[in-house]
């Protein structure tokens, strides 16, 4: 049985699986799930993933979920070229510290600012209140400034001289604002710097592919049912993640 990949492409983490399966020719079977349209919650999908998230993984009767655990799972079992997530102890360290940390900041603060421009606002028929749009704007903006001097510093790429599983994750999650009209590239010659390098790397039209669903989003939302069930629960999801509670810029939990 083919390998089967469950995506849906408006996620940063399943783009990352998409893009490095393309990049290395690992042949898979692209098995798409809406979010949106609630088919996470379906009996056939809990089968794959009892967590009811995108990405997952199914590989004969082995299944599994997490985007960074399938990343290297893919690395691992298609010996891919060692730069993605290099066998030389100090570099794949610096591979695992991005991965570990990008969780509650980068990601966490690049998506909740991605949700309060376009998503919540829609289901809720409210706009979000200025004070938590600055917040998310001033999170985000923290977070790429560590990133800047902790993660990428005066390298190329976050863990040397060649792209790896960190600058993958990376990007996706730095795009994913790009998609609700906000540039979290603009004025930082460092980062636009470290993006045309990853992007020269993974090549432009991939990259472009993958997002091209996610960018073209925003002019489509207007087309959603927001009072359907499925959109409904998805909606509970969303406001309990980014509007009940919120991360500071060191990945700490605090009150909102």
């Amino acid at each position: 049985m083919a390998l089967q990949l469950y995506l849906d492409l408006n996620s940063q983490p399943c783009r990352s699986v998409y893009i490095f399966a393309k990049k290395n020719n690992i042949a898979f079977e692209f098995k798409p799930v809406s979010l949106a349209e609630g088919q996470q919650y379906t009996e056939e999908f809990e089968k794959v993933n009892l967590l009811k998230r995108v990405p997952a993984l199914k590989d004969g009767d082995f299944t599994m979920a997490e985007s960074v655990a399938i990343l290297k799972y893919l690395a691992g079992k298609y010996k891919t070229p060692d730069h993605w997530y290099p066998a030389n102890l100090q570099q794949r360290a610096r591979v695992d510290e991005y991965l570990a940390w990008q969780h509650t900041t980068i990601r966490f603060h690049g998506s909740r600012l991605y949700m309060f421009k376009g998503l919540l606002p829609l289901l809720s028929g409210e706009p979000i209140p200025t004070d938590k749009m600055d917040e998310a704007v001033s999170d985000l903006q923290t977070s790429i400034r560590l990133f800047e001097d902790k993660f990428l510093q005066d390298r190329p790429f976050i863990a040397g001289r060649e792209v790896s599983l960190a600058d993958l994750v990376a990007i996706v999650e730095l795009m994913q604002p790009l998609g609700v009209g906000f540039d979290p590239f603009k004025d930082r010659p460092k980062l636009c710097s470290w993006r045309d390098r990853v992007e020269a790397a993974l090549g432009k039209e991939l990259l472009d592919e993958a997002h091209e669903k996610m960018m073209k989003r925003s002019g489509s939302l207007s087309n959603l049912d927001v009072n359907s069930p499925a959109l409904q629960r998805f909606a509970i999801g969303l406001k309990k993640t980014y509007m009940s509670w919120r991360l500071s810029p060191s990945g700490c939990k605090s009150t909102c």
